[in-house]
């Protein structure tokens, strides 16, 4: 098994970026409510409010695509082709720390199912996994207000996406895991006893399994480190991952975890062939978040309690990214703001000064963003048209 790329913090970085992942064009083609949409800004925050409707989340949505995966809500590709129409196309001109770059995606032309296409500098790129290591894209969206709450496979889908911006091989593993549990639950469950078959299987499943989990793992020991290097408005949140495979790299190396798991496989094939899938591994595991400072579990706070936690753990990856690649990544903070008190959002606006990043965010109200003053760009939204204010 290769080594896991460990997230890291720069001895010599400064939270402050000097420089910054920033979208200076945005171009938008048959995106859900948008049949077309030219949009310049500079470098600053930028601000988009308006109206339940008007279509400022699919604004944020098109940004999100600019890096790997299904964007900030998990879509179907055919799902964000504009009613009647479609393919979707997204284009942007993006500053970044190495040279301006052009991203061009969308959903393929010549394909009906989910296919996305894309193009760096005028150029195809074999898959949209190549973004990651052109451009660092952080969100928060509303959905993942109940991540304390929700499943443990939500929570594990969260921290992927972290993993994902420093590690983009990471998704490849996970889905390569993925695809061997699914197989052999398949034989397990059509009765087919292929030893060497199964055999195989259940040595994918421990190799990419092991590495799934200690990149997880490195991905958790890094934002506290981070996390804890700032406190300050926000609570500081330390993670841990809770799991038999987690356990066994806790007791020794990744090579003796392997075995572990492989042999922890073949003994419980006619356990798993009755329930179907697999009782151990990294799909199983849980992600524990606790308020550092008190020691509390995350689930047992108080909503806005659980809002300012999430918030800071998005807030100190975002500080990860800055220190990792000395430029701070691309922010989208969807309907943030408003679930914030006034002290709340006046640090945040803070952080984000700190950071040097530019920030897209969304409210219903312009007047929740006050705090940025003239160092923010303000563009009201309605019927999918912007007007600068």
């Amino acid at each position: 098994m290769t080594a896991q790329a460990r997230p890291r913090l720069r001895e010599d970085a400064a939270f402050a970026s000097s420089s910054r992942y920033a979208v200076r064009r945005l171009a938008l083609t048959d995106y859900r409510c948008y049949a077309r949409l030219k949009l310049e800004v500079d470098e600053r925050p930028v601000v988009l409010f308006g109206s339940n409707g008007a279509g400022k989340t699919n604004l944020l949505e098109a940004l999100s695509f600019l890096a790997p995966g299904r964007g900030l809500r998990g879509a179907n590709l055919t799902e964000v082709d504009r009613f009647g129409a479609g393919p979707w196309g997204v284009a942007a001109s993006i500053s970044a720390p190495g040279g301006d770059i052009d991203i061009g995606t969308g959903r393929a032309s010549d394909e009906k199912t989910d296919k996305r296409a894309v193009r760096v500098n005028g150029a195809a790129a074999p898959a949209a996994a190549e973004l990651a290591e052109r451009l660092a894209v952080v969100w928060l969206t509303p959905a993942m207000d109940r991540l304390f709450l929700d499943s443990p496979s939500a929570r594990r889908k969260f921290l992927d996406r972290l993993v994902f911006a420093f590690d983009p091989a990471h998704a490849t593993r996970v889905n390569a895991y993925e695809r061997a549990l699914r197989e052999r639950a398949r034989l397990l469950r059509d009765r087919i006893g292929d030893d060497a078959w199964l055999g195989a299987l259940e040595t994918q499943m421990a190799e990419r399994g092991v590495a799934v989990a200690a990149a997880r793992i490195s991905m958790a020991e890094a934002l506290n480190v981070t996390a804890a290097a700032r406190e300050g408005a926000f609570p500081v949140a330390t993670m841990a991952l809770v799991g038999a495979v987690e356990g066994w790299l806790g007791d020794g190396p990744a090579l003796a975890a392997e075995d572990r798991f492989r042999e922890a496989l073949r003994a419980s094939r006619a356990e798993d062939a009755m329930a179907g899938g697999a009782a151990i591994g990294p799909h199983r595991s849980d992600i524990v978040v606790r308020h550092r400072a008190r020691g509390t579990a995350a689930d047992l706070m108080s909503t806005g309690e659980q809002k300012t936690l999430l918030v800071g753990l998005v807030l100190a990856h975002a500080r990860l990214i800055a220190a990792e690649r000395g430029a701070a990544p691309l922010l989208l903070l969807d309907e943030v703001a408003a679930h914030l008190d006034d002290r709340h959002r006046q640090a945040l606006y803070g952080e984000i000064r700190g950071l040097g990043a530019q920030v897209w965010l969304t409210g219903t109200d312009a007047a929740l963003f006050t705090g940025f003053g003239d160092q923010a760009q303000f563009f009201a939204v309605a019927d999918a048209t912007l007007t600068a204010h």
